[in-house]
């Protein structure tokens, strides 16, 4: 268990909705996974460690950021500029109060399942039943946390050697 103000949400997108990710379970051997958006924990520790907790990763669970960044996020600077990353990082604390899914983001236009959904409850607050978009966007004029491009992001939480 850790306070919760060292705790972060972290929102990987980009404008286009498509960011490749190494080291998925769903990936093809050394090849990367194209996602819209996904979405990690990030804890950072008071020594100055931080951790990301990835439920698809096939890197240890969970992963110091170092390694994590090196291993599935690699560099932006071998991407073509549509697939190069963005980060929304959003205090937990934010997140568990603002944050809302009614999943519609995983039916077909018909309305049936792309896939199975989860068998927990939609997550609603009392302002809000769908803002999903809100979370993936990488406009940082929405005002949730802060965005970094990967560049930043590994630089503000990584190790300072």
């Amino acid at each position: 268990m850790c306070p919760l103000d060292q705790v972060y949400v972290v929102f990987i997108s980009n404008e286009n909705k498509t960011i490749p990710i190494w080291r998925q379970k769903s990936s093809r051997g050394n090849e990367p996974v194209i996602w819209d958006y996904h979405v990690v924990l990030l804890h950072m520790n008071p020594q100055g460690q931080s951790f990301v907790y990835d439920l698809d990763t096939a890197l240890p669970f969970p992963c110091l950021f170092d390694v994590y960044s090196r291993e599935a996020f690699r560099s932006d600077d071998l991407l073509k500029p549509e697939f190069r990353r963005k980060m929304r990082v959003i205090p937990a604390a934010t997140y568990l109060k603002k944050f809302a899914s009614d999943r519609s983001h995983m039916k077909n236009p018909n309305g049936t399942w792309r896939m199975p959904p989860p068998p927990y409850p939609c997550i609603e607050t009392t302002e809000s039943r769908m803002n999903l978009d809100d979370f993936i966007s990488m406009d940082s004029s929405v005002d949730l946390g802060k965005v970094y491009k990967l560049s930043e992001f590994v630089q503000h939480f990584g190790a300072n050697d």
